[in-house]
């Protein structure tokens, strides 16, 4: 007697799941110029991860109305490249320069500072934030290497600024935002997770003037081409 033929429903039959979308590589190219990074050391991971243990102080800023700005938006002699502030709105906000779009960062800072606050403050005016830190003649270090600076929000001290190298979550933001040489928004949700409130990470993307006044000063200029007042955001490195 020939056995029953077996069937299975094909609603009981489980289909593989799609594999998730490969991560676009990471293109960005060393800067063809100066380079701000070093090896990290054992010292600056350890301010790293006392810093972010530190509560953020929201900055008294007082702001000039928009007849006193006190440059015209144009530093002669400086150099141009691309800035990116971003951030989730309540967490501490991230600057990074690179020399263009498409090249690896020389500089990202982490400062105290909530990233919606900072962008909020720049509609209103101009925020001059300056980052300060102690000279040590026996430390052959350039300005850009410095891992941690006291900050300034307009003459108002507002906690602390951090030097740090790019992870790979900077990168990949980067990498997401290599088209786009000026802009704001929202990182789309597959290049960014939200946090567990719902905020989604933020940037803004401009080009600023970078002069270098010294061996221990550094000034970038936000360059604004929808004035003639000046940029909304100014930030001066010095050591003194």
């Amino acid at each position: 007697m020939a056995e029953p033929r077996k069937f299975s429903s094909p609603a009981l039959q489980s289909s593989p799941s799609p594999p998730p979308p490969p991560r676009p590589a990471i293109s960005l190219q060393p800067s063809p110029k100066r380079s701000g990074f070093s090896k990290p050391t054992k010292l600056l991971r350890q301010i790293r991860t006392v810093f972010r243990t530190l509560p953020i102080l929201s900055p008294a800023c007082r702001f000039p109305i928009n007849g006193s700005r006190l440059h015209d938006g144009h530093v002669h002699g400086g150099d141009r490249i691309t800035g990116t502030i971003f951030g989730y709105r309540k967490s501490r906000v991230n600057l990074v320069f690179q020399e263009s779009p498409r090249c690896l960062p020389i500089l990202i800072l982490e400062l105290a500072i909530p990233t919606g606050k900072l962008l909020r403050d720049m509609g209103v005016g101009l925020v001059r934030l300056a980052l300060e830190c102690e000279k040590r003649p026996s430390e052959k270090r350039k300005i850009l290497e410095e891992p941690i600076w006291t900050l300034y929000c307009n003459g108002k001290k507002s906690g602390y600024g951090v030097r740090r190298d790019p992870s790979e979550e900077d990168l990949k933001i980067m990498q997401t935002l290599n088209a786009v040489s000026m802009g704001a928004g929202v990182i789309p949700a597959e290049d960014a997770a939200e946090t567990a409130d719902g905020d989604q990470l933020t940037y803004m993307r401009v080009d600023f003037e970078r002069v270098t006044g010294s061996k221990d000063s550094e000034t970038f200029y936000m360059m604004n081409p929808e004035s003639n007042n000046g940029g909304e955001l100014s930030v001066f490195l010095v050591r003194i």
